[in-house]
């Protein structure tokens, strides 16, 4: 077939398959030759190849059949000078002598694996993309299990272990400083540790739109389709980043249905529930809540304690000769409640101040080096401002939440709120009754139990209670 033939061919098969695919995937094929009844292209990556096999050969046969060919199959190579040659560097490194070589026996690119604890690096053309690096610190062994975060734990531990994939993808949400991102490297970690061969990607929303955006400008969008639809683990941190980014959803979209379908596990973080990201198209949406999504809740008091007592065992082998008084544990696991993060800083400030000034840390200590983060953690919430929320949360108005009306529209939000307002705020049940329209402390006391039995039978109570305080809290 002569290269005439071969394009009033494309031509045709730009009218069947249309100018998206035809200039994705036909357009790229580089006809040589018919040998033996089989038609051989050159192509620019192997991906491309086993892609334009897998969809598009039966309609290439039978265009070339209809032209005269007598053609049987299809065979595809990637030329070594091929313009198009995928640039990203095998493990083993490549060489532009290579001659062009069956896909059969084309060596599938490497992709960046994150078990050495480094950066993980992606080589193109001399040029190094960063992708995220894996913390040590960040295991199974030092993450402290509590209630608040023990399901998360536990479906970290079953995907971890590896095997048959059991629920894909999961999805760890939360919020700030609650363990997301330990797990997902917790399970980057044994999972290479259990299988050093396994290609584990681990990276930020924003490095997958940086790549993407980099390779689109590149023009080397069948490089970037091949590194992320070979992976056998893609762990995506922070996803609630693509939302609002039409091309970076699409594409993440179609990575995402190209690894189900082929079995691998998918692991992404976000802020916040899939269903409640703004700007999140419903495609993606939808199959990022078709796998286990779990809640990382924010810390009761009891995990706090025990996540300070665990980083005080490391602290004490960097500072062994500090001593630590009873009860300032227990003071700062009460003080500072909203985020994990700040609650290890305080403490490794601690050390550090304990041990420059060469003192036992002691109550008056910690108050004098920790004043700032203290009055920080003070925020107060008020029963005014939780009577906005619930109102807004409901979508009733303000003076229904503390008007006479006892219409169970009205009634129930009045009790999330009561409720809210006791575990909240300092204020005493006749104070907060007070703030409802001049009510009884008895109505206040009956407002909260009666929620607190809902939220063990009714789910949507709970769920209603639980938004409502983070929401507060942030």
């Amino acid at each position: 077939m002569t290269e005439e033939n071969w394009g009033r061919l494309r031509q045709r098969l730009l009218k069947t398959v249309g100018q998206n695919n035809f200039t994705t995937w036909i357009e790229p094929l580089e006809f040589t030759r018919v040998d033996d009844g089989v038609a051989i292209f050159n192509v620019p990556t192997n991906f491309m190849g086993n892609y334009v096999s897998q969809n598009f050969a039966d309609l290439i046969l039978h265009e070339l059949n209809m032209s005269g060919e007598p053609v049987q199959r299809l065979a595809f190579k990637v030329a070594a000078n091929t313009a198009a040659r995928p640039t990203l560097a095998s493990a083993a490194g490549s060489s532009d002598d290579q001659p062009a070589r069956d896909l059969d026996d084309e060596a599938v690119t490497d992709l960046p694996r994150t078990g050495t604890g480094r950066p993980s690096a992606i080589k193109d053309q001399g040029e190094t993309l960063q992708a995220a690096p894996l913390d040590p610190r960040f295991t199974f062994d030092s993450f402290v299990v509590g209630k608040p975060n023990e399901l998360a734990h536990a479906a970290a531990r079953r995907v971890a272990e590896g095997g048959p994939v059991t629920f894909n993808p999961l999805v760890l949400y939360g919020g700030v400083g609650l363990g997301k991102t330990h797990l997902m490297h917790a399970i980057a970690w044994e999972l290479t540790a259990r299988n050093p061969d396994l290609n584990v990607l681990y990276l930020s929303a924003e490095q997958f739109m940086y790549r993407f955006v980099q390779a689109l400008r590149e023009r080397k969008m069948m490089d970037f389709k091949h590194l992320f639809r070979s992976v056998d683990v893609l762990m995506v941190d922070d996803v609630q980043f693509i939302a609002g980014k039409d091309s970076t959803q699409e594409e993440f979209f179609h990575t995402f249905n190209a690894l189900v379908d082929q079995n691998k596990q998918i692991i992404i973080s976000a802020d916040r529930a899939p269903g409640e990201i703004k700007d999140l198209e419903d495609r993606v949406r939808s199959r990022l809540q078709c796998g286990l999504v779990v809640d990382l809740h924010p810390t009761d008091y009891e995990l706090r304690l025990g996540i300070l007592q665990s980083k005080v065992a490391q602290q004490m082998m960097t500072y062994p000769d500090l001593r630590i008084s009873d009860g300032v544990l227990e003071f700062l696991a009460h003080r500072i409640s909203t985020n994990v993060r700040v609650l290890e800083g305080a403490l490794t400030r601690l050390f550090a101040f304990a041990s420059l000034v060469g003192r036992e840390i002691d109550m008056e200590l910690t108050q004098d080096c920790l004043a700032d983060v203290l009055r920080a953690s003070e925020r107060k919430i008020t029963v005014e401002e939780i009577q906005r929320k619930v109102s807004e949360y409901y979508n009733i108005r303000m003076s229904d939440i503390i008007g006479p009306k006892r219409l169970r529209s009205y009634a129930r939000p009045r009790q999330v709120a009561m409720y809210l307002c006791k575990q909240l705020t300092s204020r005493s049940l006749p104070e907060i009754g007070r703030r409802f329209g001049g009510r009884d402390h008895t109505t206040v006391m009956h407002g909260v139990r009666r929620i607190e039995e809902l939220k063990t039978i009714d789910g949507q109570i709970a769920e209603d209670v639980e938004m409502l305080r983070r929401s507060l809290e942030a």
